[in-house]
């Protein structure tokens, strides 16, 4: 036997096992994403809990600054315009800029804290805000306005009346509905970039 044989041996073992390391993070990682993957609802429900923050944040610092400059256009709503559904366009648009974004950071939030999946956990946090907002306006329906939390809190929402369908307040809800939805996912989609590059640099 020649003296190359030994060498030969150990290198085609060296490349077996290069190939075995390659392959285990790989399957571990699919092991992990089956067992602990889709919506963490945990983390979507401490996003939302954000979301709602900065919404207030945000509405409160707009509403600061409306008083400052004396403008009469009205940022956080009174009941009387919630009631009677109407909204300045300035205002409206702006109601709109502030749940996308918070609905964006809540998404983000919910991403960076679940290990997988992080469109899912946007789209988590959009279903819990969603949930809340149709159990509050039923049990603000059925058992008075009282019990309709988001007419208690000062939450930045478009007012949509709720006695007539009108082609401006079906737009509204479309974009209100879809806008927050994307958002949200992508800002999970986002905040779960940081996992991804942290995969990248373990198992490169």
């Amino acid at each position: 036997m020649s003296h190359t044989e030994p060498i030969r041996e150990e290198t085609r073992e060296e490349s077996r096992v290069e190939r075995t390391r390659a392959d285990y993070p790989s399957e571990r990682r699919d092991e992990a994403r089956d067992k602990f993957g889709g919506i963490n609802t945990g983390a979507c429900f401490f996003g939302w809990l954000v979301a709602m923050a900065v919404a207030i944040l945000l509405t409160s610092i707009l509403g600061a600054l409306v008083a400052a400059i004396g403008s009469n256009a009205d940022i956080s709503q009174t009941e009387a315009q919630r009631s009677a559904g109407t909204v300045g366009l300035t205002a409206g648009i702006v109601l709109v800029v502030v749940l996308l974004l918070a609905y964006y950071t809540g998404g983000y939030v919910a991403g960076r804290m679940s290990r997988f999946d992080g469109a899912k956990q946007g789209l988590g946090v959009w279903l819990i805000g969603l949930v809340v907002t149709i159990v509050a306006v039923v049990a603000g329906a059925a058992f008075g306005s009282q019990y309709n939390i988001l007419d208690r809190v000062s939450l930045p929402r478009i007012p949509i009346p709720t006695d007539q369908l009108t082609t401006g307040g079906i737009i509204t809800a479309v974009v209100i509905v879809l806008g927050t939805l994307l958002l949200a996912m992508l800002g999970g989609k986002v905040g779960h970039r940081y996992h991804d590059r942290v995969d990248r640099a373990a198992y490169r």
